[in-house]
C-alpha cells in the first residue's frame, strides 16, 4: 500500500526543471555553503546576524526614512542584493571563495563595496560628446540612481560597465591625441566638440603629417595635402604610435567609419567648405579650431587685417591683455572671457605654462606698427605682475588668479 503522503502521479518534465531553480540571492547561497562546509564558524555568523539590522536602518535612512516599515523591507533588499553583487564580482560565482570573503570581511564592508562600486560606475560618461558629462565624483543629487543600481543584477552592473567604459575609452583616446597637438581636456570640454570628431581629425593631421591641431585654414590644408598624396598613392589611415591598448578598440572603430569617408574627403570636385560644412553627414564629424585668431588667414590677409580680425576692433587695455594672455597660454585667442573659460584658462596655465614671448610674436608680426612698443610695454609688465599668481599651485581654489584676471582683463560674471 503506498504511503498517503506520496503520490504517484509522474512529474512532468517542466516541473522537475524547476525544482532545481535556485531563487535565493547569491549572499544567501554563499552562507549556507560557508556553514556546510565549516568556513564560517559561529562567531562568524554571529557578527554577520548583528550587522545586518544596522546596515538595513542606515540604508533605510539614506534612501527615506528608517522609521517607514516598507523602507526597512526595501533597505533589507538593498543590502542584500549589495553583498551578494560584491560577492559574486570578487569571487566570479565560486561559493567556496564567496564564503572565504564573508569569513575575511564584514558584512558591512562588503555592503560599502558594492555601493562604491555603483557610484563610481553612475559617475562615469555616458555621452562622447565633451561638455555633456558631468564631473566630480558622486554627490546628493546621484541618490535615486544609486537607489535603483542597489536592486540591480550583476549582469546589469556588468552590462552597463562595459558600456560606460567604451564611452570612456573613446573620450580619453581623444584626450590622449589632442594634448601632443596642444588641445587639452579643457579645451575640448570649452570647444563642445564630440570625442569621436577628435580622433577623426587627429587621424587625418597624423596622415598629413601635422603636429599642430588646426583651424578652419590648417584643415583645408590637410585635405588639399591628402588629396594630392592620394594621386600619387594610396591613402593609409593608421593607428598612432604608442597608441595604449586600452584605446585601441576604440580607435579602431573610429578608422573604420573614416574608411567609408575617404573617398569622399579626397574627392576634388567636392570642396571642403561644401563637404564638411554643408553636407549634413559629415558637419560636426571633424573637428578645428573656430576662434578669432584661428580664423585669420595669414595667406591672403595683410598684418594690420589680421590684428583688426583677431581684437575685433576692441583695442583697450583689458581687451588686449586678455587676447595676450591667450595666445602666452596657446589657448584659442580672445578679448573677452567668462568666468569658466577664464578658470579653465588658469589650470591650463598651471599645468602646462605660459610663455610670453608668443604674445611678443603675435604683437611684433600683427599689431599696427607705431602701437607695438606701448603694446610690449604694457604685457611685460602684466606679466611681472601677474606670471607668478597665476602659476602658483598654493591657490589651489583659483580665487587669486580669478581676482587678478577680473581685475587686469576682460572678464564676465
Amino acid at each position: 500500500m503506498s504511503d498517503p503522503g506520496i503520490s504517484n502521479t509522474p512529474v512532468p518534465r517542466s516541473a522537475s526543471s524547476m525544482a532545481v531553480f535556485d531563487g535565493r540571492t547569491f549572499f544567501e547561497k554563499a552562507l549556507v555553503f560557508g556553514m556546510q562546509h565549516g568556513i564560517l564558524d559561529p562567531a562568524r555568523l554571529d557578527a554577520i546576524a548583528n550587522d545586518a539590522p544596522k546596515g538595513m536602518v542606515q540604508i533605510a535612512r539614506y534612501f527615506g526614512s528608517e522609521f517607514l516599515r516598507p523602507e526597512i523591507e526595501k533597505a533589507k533588499d538593498r543590502i542584500v542584493n549589495l553583498v551578494s553583487l560584491n560577492l559574486e564580482l570578487l569571487s566570479g560565482g565560486d561559493l567556496a571563495q564567496a564564503a572565504q570573503a564573508l569569513r575575511e570581511h564584514s558584512f558591512m564592508s562588503r555592503s560599502k563595496a558594492a555601493s562604491d562600486m555603483l557610484k563610481a560606475l553612475i559617475v562615469m560618461p555616458q555621452n562622447t560628446h565633451f561638455g555633456m558629462n558631468e564631473h566630480g565624483g558622486f554627490s546628493d543629487k546621484h541618490i535615486p540612481q544609486l537607489a535603483k543600481w542597489s536592486l540591480c543584477t550583476l549582469a546589469d552592473y556588468q552590462a552597463e560597465l562595459a558600456k560606460r567604459q567604451q564611452v570612456a575609452h573613446v573620450i580619453e583616446a581623444a584626450i590622449w591625441l589632442a594634448e601632443p597637438m596642444g588641445l587639452g581636456a579643457d579645451d575640448l570640454e570649452e570647444a563642445g566638440c564630440d570625442a569621436e570628431a577628435v580622433i577623426r581629425t587627429a587621424l587625418l593631421a597624423g596622415a598629413a603629417r601635422q603636429t599642430q591641431w588646426p583651424d578652419w585654414v590648417a584643415f583645408q590644408k590637410i585635405i588639399a595635402n591628402l588629396r594630392a598624396s592620394s594621386a600619387k598613392k594610396a591613402i593609409t589611415l593608421a593607428y598612432p604610435k604608442a597608441l595604449p591598448a586600452a584605446y585601441k578598440a576604440a580607435v579602431g572603430a573610429v578608422l573604420a567609419s573614416m574608411q567609408a569617408d575617404l573617398p569622399k574627403i579626397l574627392d576634388a570636385a567636392l570642396t571642403p567648405q561644401k563637404l564638411f560644412n554643408q553636407t549634413p553627414a559629415f558637419v560636426g564629424r571633424y573637428f578645428w579650431l573656430e576662434d578669432g585668431l584661428s580664423e585669420v588667414d595669414h595667406f591672403d590677409r595683410q598684418a594690420s587685417a589680421a590684428w583688426h580680425k583677431t581684437t575685433a576692433g576692441h583695442n583697450d587695455d583689458s581687451s588686449l591683455l586678455t587676447l595676450f594672455l591667450c595666445i602666452a597660454a596657446s589657448s584659442p585667442g580672445k578679448t573677452l572671457l567668462t568666468e569658466k573659460t577664464a578658470a579653465t584658462l588658469v589650470r591650463k596655465i598651471r599645468k602646462s605654462g605660459m610663455n610670453p614671448a608668443l604674445s611678443e610674436q603675435f604683437i611684433a608680426e600683427h599689431a599696427p606698427v607705431q602701437h607695438q612698443s606701448d603694446y610690449l610695454r604694457m604685457w611685460r609688465s602684466f606679466v611681472d605682475d601677474a606670471q607668478a599668481t597665476l602659476e602658483s599651485d598654493h591657490d589651489y581654489k583659483l580665487h587669486d588668479a580669478l581676482a587678478l584676471l577680473r581685475r587686469e582683463c576682460n572678464v564676465s560674471d
